[in-house]
């Protein structure tokens, strides 16, 4: 992981586009290729990123009064999409790389495993006709939870969570990137289930072509609730 504290502005251009003013910033550039920019607030959510396929090219600039000081122009592009992350650097105070190693990834709680146990042995809950291939299917960055075939027989990888936020989108996302360049499993999609999914994760699951799946964990558990109407 790179991380790089720079006093920069960034503009964003594609479908969209959105411009941050000159400000001082954090530029993480981690191993996957994806560069996001953080301010000193905000929690974990960046200002604006890109994630990957996609590359970095460093220009520097010479001294140009159009560009007002600024020292280098770093332009991220998307290797699908070909939209654009570009940063103006007028200064940079820090620069450092780091080897974080492979992550062992995320330890569900007691719930979420259970979730994950229950889900797979009522793998039909999610649909008639579907049939479990695997839990915790291995990938290059952890395990999937659950990889299914629908009724179609298509191939779904199955994220679970006890609360699903945009956290949990993201990981998704990157296990069907993954997923997808297997040609005995492509084209994959994704489901995103959990006892309750937060609006904005919900948001962007749909915005990715992610379904999502809101579980009781009780009637997984075959447990009846007295007193329900409907």
């Amino acid at each position: 992981m790179r991380l790089v504290i720079a006093r920069c502005s960034v503009d964003y251009a594609g479908k969209l586009t959105a411009h941050l003013p000159l400000a001082l910033r954090l530029i993480l550039i981690k191993a996957d290729g994806s560069v996001s920019i953080h301010a000193d607030d905000r929690a974990y959510k960046p200002l604006n990123w890109m994630n990957p396929p996609c590359t970095l090219r460093e220009e520097p600039l010479e001294e140009n009064p159009e560009e007002n000081g600024a020292i280098a122009r770093w332009t991220v592009t998307h290797g699908k999409s070909g939209e654009r992350l570009i940063l103006t650097i007028h200064e940079i105070q820090h620069d450092s790389r780091h080897e974080l190693g492979v992550d062992p990834g995320l330890i569900k709680d007691g719930v979420e495993a259970h979730l994950q146990e229950l889900l797979a042995e009522h793998i039909t809950t999610l649909g008639e006709g579907w049939t479990l291939i695997r839990r915790e299917y291995p990938t290059a960055i952890g395990p999937v939870d659950i990889l299914c075939r629908d009724h179609r027989q298509g191939t779904v990888a199955v994220e679970i969570k006890r609360r699903g936020e945009i956290d949990g989108v993201e990981q998704l996302t990157r296990y069907l990137e993954l997923l997808n360049r297997d040609p005995h499993l492509a084209p994959v999609r994704g489901v995103f289930a959990a006892q309750e999914i937060k609006p904005q994760a919900r948001v962007l699951a749909t915005d990715r072509g992610i379904d999502c799946v809101t579980l009781d964990y009780d009637a997984l558990r075959g447990i009846e609730h007295e007193g329900t109407l409907f």
